[in-house]
């Protein structure tokens, strides 16, 4: 009989591609996560296709584009229509697991109005069985800290992250052994030993390093300020009515460190602080998975596992006067990327192709051997880590960002424009990359000679057949993937002829 297969996916958040050792950062270490890479395959342009969190991960978990699924923004629905990585995985026969959070919004239609599920965004993926679920209130986590003797604990789940010394920068109150990061490892070890020999597929979705940048000891002290890279590029407010906009808000980096600092504009020697903060849990979440990864290997997994390892989205970690990863900067959505499969064909590899989130859900039903819902607008990754990219692969990247507010109306306001025109999408190629607004003007950079994104080209008269060209191909890329649904069905004398299971 053959063995179950299994996957093992771990999502990360709030993560920067570069900041892996095997993509080269020149301060941040990550043997675990290069070993990996070493096992399997890197992909070094590697992008997601949404921000923040919760659109993030309901493209990454359809395998469908923000302008297929609509959950623009956190707390928006995910229409149940959609099927998803759980659901399919059941369909394998493999028992998804949930260890963490997927920041999904319920679909509200025909629920009662009391409804637990609807009384936050942070409810889980429709199909997956929950082993540990972090919300936001950290309650399990809490818990434990209160049973190893560090309570009684605020419900405040800030509280959680204040420094043990009172600084802005100092460690954590709690032992390595008790972060937030090691309890969730802890419960995936124990669901990888309980189901050695059942199919499964562990979806491990890691805190770290998103905010607050809280690391104990020795993680800590990991990397000092003074070594940190500086952000990328100085704030321009005159680059752009939304960039303009981007810098008149807080900043937030109260959030950052866990006590109270000035919040505009962003000091040096703050972001250089966050910045060390952040490699330091970066440090931290790469020595886990190794502990996951050995786990695996103990227990005899490893050759039948896919292990995926990714992230919903980056940061922008000071870049352009910006914390966070509401943005159209690269650096907010370039992210992380490694595969390891079973007989992995050429252990190393590096892949330069352009891969998205959505490819994810078609990698993971290609090595099940199922086939690929309708809905999705990625494809497999399994031919690039076989060999050289099909001929017919994309030469681009494409991703949105919506950004309206439909509670407070704050973008509304201050950029005049109706909520449906709060939005942008983004097509970026190797050299050249395209920012296109619903409601203001756009955005052309070389990337070859502007690395940061610092110089505006779309208003410049020699680069105005590119403008358009990238518009153009940017319109007919939204077309290729526009949804598809009943569109491939016909309904006649003979009944219905079609794929009806992709619809």
């Amino acid at each position: 009989m053959p063995r179950p297969k299994k996957v093992l996916f771990l999502a990360g958040d709030q993560w920067r591609a570069e900041a892996l050792g095997s993509m080269g950062h020149p301060l941040v270490e990550t043997p675990r996560l290069d070993r990996l890479a070493a096992e399997g395959t890197l992909f070094r342009r590697h992008f997601t296709q949404a921000s923040p969190c919760g659109p993030a991960r309901a493209c990454l978990l359809t395998g469908t584009y923000l302008m297929t699924n609509r959950a623009v923004r956190n707390g928006t629905p995910l229409d149940r229509r959609f099927t998803n990585l759980a659901l399919e995985a059941r369909k394998a026969g493999l028992t998804p697991y949930l260890f963490g959070y997927t920041d999904t919004a319920a679909d509200p239609r025909g629920r009662p109005a009391a409804d637990p599920e609807l009384q936050g965004y942070e409810g889980v993926l429709p199909g997956m069985e929950v082993g540990c679920r972090l919300d936001e209130d950290l309650r399990p986590w809490r818990a434990q800290l209160e049973a190893r003797g560090y309570g009684p604990l605020p419900a405040d789940h800030l509280a959680l992250f204040e420094p043990a010394d009172g600084r802005p920068g100092g460690p954590a109150f709690y032992r390595a052994e008790d972060s937030l990061t090691a309890f969730l490892a802890d419960r995936v070890i124990d669901c990888l030993r309980a189901n050695a020999d059942r199919g499964w597929l562990i979806y491990v979705s890691f805190w770290h390093p998103h905010p607050p940048l809280r690391a104990p000891e020795p993680w800590h002290r990991r990397y000092a300020p003074a070594d940190s890279p500086p952000p990328a590029a100085a704030p321009d407010p005159a680059l752009h009515p939304f960039q303009a906009y981007c810098l008149g808000k807080d900043q937030r980096p109260d959030y950052y460190l866990g006590q109270a600092v000035a919040g505009r504009p962003l000091d040096a020697a703050l972001v250089a602080q966050i910045r060390a903060s952040y490699y330091g849990l970066i440090g931290e979440t790469d020595h886990h998975i190794g502990r996951l990864l050995d786990v695996l290997e103990e227990t005899g997994q490893t050759e039948d596992t896919l292990v995926v390892s990714t992230v919903d989205h980056g940061e922008l970690l000071g870049d352009h006067g910006l914390l966070g990863k509401e943005s159209f900067l690269d650096p907010a959505f370039h992210i992380p990327l490694i595969l390891r499969v079973p007989g992995e064909p050429r252990p190393g590899g590096r892949v330069e192709a352009f891969t998205e989130a959505v490819d994810l859900l078609p990698t993971v039903l290609d090595w099940l051997g199922r086939p690929l819902p309708g809905q999705c607008d990625g494809r497999s990754l399994l031919p690039l880590t076989r060999g050289p990219a099909p001929a017919d692969w994309r030469q681009a990247a494409f991703w949105e960002f919506d950004f309206r507010e439909p509670v407070t109306g704050a973008a509304e306001a201050a950029l005049g424009l109706p909520s449906e025109a709060c939005n942008l999408a983004v097509l970026r190629g190797a050299r050249f990359k395209y920012v296109h607004f619903a409601g203001l003007p756009p955005l052309l950079f070389d990337l070859a000679e502007d690395p940061f994104e610092t110089r505006d080209l779309a208003g410049a008269p020699a680069q105005r057949e590119r403008r358009l060209a990238m518009a153009e191909a940017l319109l007919a890329h939204r077309q290729r993937h526009a949804e598809q649904g009943l569109a491939r069905l016909m309904v006649g004398e003979s009944g219905v002829s079609g794929p009806l299971e992709s619809a």
